[in-house]
């Protein structure tokens, strides 16, 4: 139940209506799922549902989907900062962690973890009061050819994917430069450090970056 309002969340769903078949698609479920989902979400006051329009978090409903992304992400830190994993496989373990866990659990896992602020890919953690921070930065297909910018945070869940951005050293505070694009949204050449690499333009969109000079 958590998983759903946290997604909700990440959708859009704490100020706007989701469609079910958007939800399905990022919960990779069916949109009956979603919609029986839907009704007892409904019928506990964790969310509006709108015909047409979709579903949307009530005020409680908010509030537990950012209490379950706070678990979540402070689960990945503890995963790889502490336990060991790689990045490309805390997110299921995540996932399972922050069902079943209570906040005298996930304090110990803060503090064992370093009390990060991220998650291993970047994406602020919610406070224990239920904020979730502010993140300034725009997609690395934003930036112009010769600018440096830092990975601010990596919005994949692709095993593979992380592996790979991993292997190049596109992690977040990673510095690089934008050396060449191609015009229409196509491929890009980046340089990290010493190594260039290409990146095709749907795992460009997958990189947040911020720029030195903000």
């Amino acid at each position: 139940m958590g998983l759903y309002l946290a997604e909700l969340f990440r959708l859009g769903g704490g100020e706007n209506f989701v469609p079910p078949s958007s939800l399905a698609e990022a919960m990779d479920v069916s949109v009956p799922a979603v919609s029986r989902m839907g009704r007892r979400l409904t019928q506990m006051g964790l969310v509006d549902r709108a015909h047409y329009r979709g579903i949307r978090l009530t005020t409680t409903g908010r509030r537990e989907g950012l209490r379950t992304i706070r678990y979540h992400r402070l689960a990945e830190a503890f995963l790889v900062n502490v336990m060991g994993y790689g990045w490309h496989e805390a997110h299921d373990l995540a996932d399972a962690l922050a069902e079943i866990a209570d906040e005298a659990f996930v304090q110990r896992m803060d503090e064992k973890a370093g009390y990060p602020r991220r998650c291993p890919h970047g994406e602020p953690i919610p406070t224990p009061d239920g904020e979730m921070p502010v993140v300034d930065d725009v997609p690395l297909g934003e930036i112009a050819e010769g600018e440096d910018v830092l990975v601010s945070r990596v919005r994949t869940r692709d095993a593979d994917r992380l592996q790979y951005l991993a292997k190049v050293g596109l992690v977040p505070e990673a510095r690089v430069r934008v050396e060449a694009r191609a015009p229409f949204g196509g491929a890009m050449r980046v340089r990290i450090g010493r190594e260039e690499c290409v990146l095709g333009s749907e795992l460009a969109a997958a990189l947040y970056v911020t720029r030195l000079d903000d």
